[in-house]
């Protein structure tokens, strides 16, 4: 009997034909649910070997190395790890994959047009944080920019009127970011390998002489108005003629100016005002020139055609912009007790926050509130000269007791504190620790230092060229008024 025979005769012998109907049913779902499964398991295996044949690598190789350098990228090669784009099951059941980072709409990989400029000028309340917020830049970059190089320290005061421009290609990542502090002057951080590297930018303007002149018929700010001379240059033109000319008191209608300055273009535009090179001022038929001087030692100011120095040792004015309004009396109705006492010093009215300048160099010895004087700064200048500043509005940025100014530095404001009726600034002069008239001793001061002796070639030099063009200017300027008088 062969094994086929003697298996058939174990199975009818000890199971019954229902067990063996049953066992056969089962063994042929069990073979079709392996068939499927094994389907199942080759279509997976397809689509899984077509998603590995699009891999995005998460690091390229630098591809500027030499040959050596190539088989190192190969293992580079070999051991990224692919990063597959995100992929869902739609309601079908099929594989939907979400573009790559190249297949997105609106971002390309091409250099950035200007539109991916970004310009913002620095404003009052302005902090570097609220401005990176802003453009769309977080705190983190902002830290990053900071802390970049030495230079970009400028970034920790920023004031209004800075030029700040942000490259930004891509939302969030700056690559490049310019800080202009002047149209002249200023930097560029730019992103290399990580890190910003910094250029200091400087630009040299084109410098232009401008001849003006001006008469007076009412006051000497609408005259240079008229002329369209700035109103810096003005100010600038009554510091260097403040020790020998009082402009509230002593001007007089006919006076006439005319003044030499630079002015500075860059690309062709006006960008300011440069210095005064020259000037003559002609007050009650009394002429004064000063003229620029660089001496020895590189310092620049203004002296007259024989070397003296225009800066005397006391302005004459501490404002520049002002009328008196009490002057300096012994028997004056004071305003407010309508008493009859002594006014030791000299009111002068202006418009509240207008600045006010020490008339010489000193010490301040005050700064602070003191009774009717309201808030009061006092400065000792060497000679056993004091002067007192009263009725301030508020003090200059870093004015206390012990510190030294120099003539013409702003030392406070215009105000109205204290026994005050309006904002004006009472200021007093005193010698030795008399109250003495401003106005009156100021002739029988010493002048700052002049040209030393041993100088005067040099000075000779170096102004001699500049007087002759000025009085050739001058001159020009003469006969054409006289051609269009006699037209």
């Amino acid at each position: 009997m062969n094994l086929v025979d003697l298996t058939r005769q174990f199975l009818t012998r000890y199971y019954p034909r229902q067990h063996m109907i049953a066992a056969g049913f089962l063994s042929l779902v069990l073979l079709i649910m392996l068939a499927v499964a094994g389907n199942d398991a080759s279509h997976a295996s397809q689509q899984r070997s077509e998603l590995v044949r699009i891999p995005l690598v998460q690091q390229l190789p630098d591809t500027a190395h030499t040959q050596a350098g190539d088989e190192e990228n190969a293992s580079l090669f070999d051991n990224a790890v692919p990063v597959y784009p995100e992929e869902s099951a739609n309601t079908s059941g099929e594989i939907v994959r979400s573009p790559g980072p190249d297949q997105l709409p609106g971002l390309s990989t091409d250099q950035p047009d200007s539109s991916a400029w970004q310009h913002v000028e620095v404003e009052s309340g302005d902090n570097l944080s609220t401005i990176f917020s802003r453009v769309g830049l977080s705190d983190r970059e902002l830290f990053h920019v900071v802390n970049s190089h030495d230079e970009a320290k400028v970034l920790n005061r920023i004031y209004p009127g800075y030029q700040l421009s942000f490259l930004i290609p891509q939302p969030g990542v700056l690559e490049q970011l310019k800080v202009l502090k002047s149209p002249m002057e200023g930097y560029v951080f730019s992103l290399v390998d990580g890190f910003y590297e910094v250029e200091t930018i400087i630009r040299e303007p084109e410098v232009r002489q401008v001849f003006k002149h001006g008469t007076i018929t009412d006051s000497l700010f609408l005259a240079g108005q008229r002329e369209d001379i700035p109103t810096l240059t003005i100010m600038e033109m009554a510091d260097i003629f403040g020790g020998v000319i009082d402009f509230i008191l002593d001007p007089r209608l006919g006076d006439h100016f005319s003044i030499l300055f630079e002015e500075n273009y860059l690309d062709g535009e006006f960008v300011g005002t440069g210095n005064i090179i020259a000037a003559q001022f002609t007050n009650q038929n009394e002429q004064y020139i000063a003229v620029q001087y660089q001496n020895a030692s590189g310092e620049y100011g203004y002296f007259n055609p024989q070397g003296e120095s225009m800066r005397k040792a006391f302005l004459r004015t501490p404002l520049d912009v002002f009328r008196i309004s009490s002057n300096f009396s012994l028997a004056r109705r004071h305003p407010i007790l309508n008493t009859i006492r002594a006014h030791k010093g000299t009111d002068y009215a202006a418009p509240r926050g207008t600045p006010v300048r020490a008339t010489s160099d000193g010490t301040v010895t005050w700064a602070a509130r003191n009774g009717s004087f309201g808030n009061l700064i006092v400065v000792k200048h060497s000679g056993g000269f004091e002067t007192k500043y009263a009725h301030l509005n508020g003090y200059a940025s870093g004015i206390k007791k012990g510190i030294r100014v120099r003539q013409g530095d702003i030392i406070g404001y215009v105000g109205a504190t204290g026994s005050a009726t309006g904002p004006h600034l009472h200021y007093e002069f005193l010698v030795n620790g008399t109250h003495r008239n401003p106005r009156t001793i100021l002739e029988k001061l010493p002048k700052a230092v002049s040209v030393p002796e041993q100088e005067l070639e040099r000075f000779s030099q170096q102004v001699s060229p500049l007087l002759d063009h000025f009085r050739q200017l001058e001159q020009t300027r003469q006969l054409a008024q006289r051609q269009l008088g006699a037209e």
